[in-house]
């Protein structure tokens, strides 16, 4: 198992303020600087880093020097996360091709996968069709991902569509596209982690390692938190997967390098 780690803890994730009147400018980001990011999680002892499509685009017209960071820190750009609502049609064309649009630079910059979340909660509350309509969409995510060499996996998520397990099981049964457990948002929603990846082996396609303390809510580095990772760990090998796990943690009340480097350690003990 390879390790890498998410860019978000340095500063958190933001949203482009253009994508409230225009939904194809609309980009996850890291609100702080890529570099320092890429740097820390190099020292951190990580081999690789995942980055949100908004990122990306801050270099889409100067490719060179991500890509001469990226050498420089000797980190694998693993995968690169976006999301959607993909259940409302009229606006379903202009998500694509965002999407379409961050397959494209992520091909550019070398990254192995496409990581995508949503499936909007509507105010007046889920529809049976949403989930038809958001496993139609991760089945067109799977072809631009597939058009552009990149595996894709779907991330159940907090404050969408497919929270709990209940959820995950109707979107996972209405798509193809591939399972990235992030072990935290899957506890929150009311799962085991372990349990939902033994429940879907033959679909792991991808793994975010994230840390939570189920009382207050808080995301935690590794072994800070509620989460039996040994199981999680123990689940994952069961079903055969042997490739890049992403530690993630969305805030770090200390310095964020300090957070990559507790869950490091932590993994190292877990691993031997």
């Amino acid at each position: 198992m390879r390790l890498g780690y998410h860019s978000i803890t340095w500063g958190g994730v933001v949203g482009d303020a253009s994508g409230v009147t225009s939904v194809k400018d609309l980009h996850y980001r890291s609100a702080g600087p890529l570099e320092p990011a890429l740097r820390d999680i190099a020292a951190a002892g990580y081999e690789g880093v995942e980055v949100f499509e908004g990122n990306l685009v801050d270099y889409a017209d100067r490719p060179g020097e991500l890509l001469g960071l990226l050498e420089e820190t000797g980190l694998t750009l693993v995968g690169v996360y976006t999301g959607a609502n993909f259940i409302y049609p009229d606006v379903l064309p202009d998500e694509l091709a965002k999407v379409t649009r961050t397959a494209e630079l992520a091909a550019r910059f070398g990254a192995e996968r496409l990581v995508v979340g949503g499936g909007a909660r509507r105010a007046d509350g889920t529809r049976e069709e949403d989930y038809d309509r958001l496993g139609a969409a991760l089945d067109t995510v799977v072809e631009i991902a597939e058009a552009h060499g990149l595996d894709s996996s779907y991330h159940p998520h907090l404050g969408t569509i497919v929270e709990s397990p209940a959820e995950v099981e109707k979107a996972m049964a209405r798509t193809r596209i591939g399972f990235c457990p992030d072990t935290a948002h899957l506890a929150a929603g009311g799962g085991d982690p372990a349990e939902l990846i033994r429940r879907y082996p033959d679909r792991l396609a991808h793994v975010h390692l994230k840390d939570i303390d189920l009382t207050t809510g808080k995301f935690l580095p590794l072994g800070g938190g509620s989460l039996d990772f040994k199981d999680v760990l123990d689940a994952v090998r069961e079903a055969g997967y042997d490739s890049w796990a992403i530690v993630e943690l969305d805030a770090y009340d200390g310095d964020p390098k300090d957070a990559a480097r507790i869950s490091r350690a932590y993994l190292d003990r877990l691993l031997g």
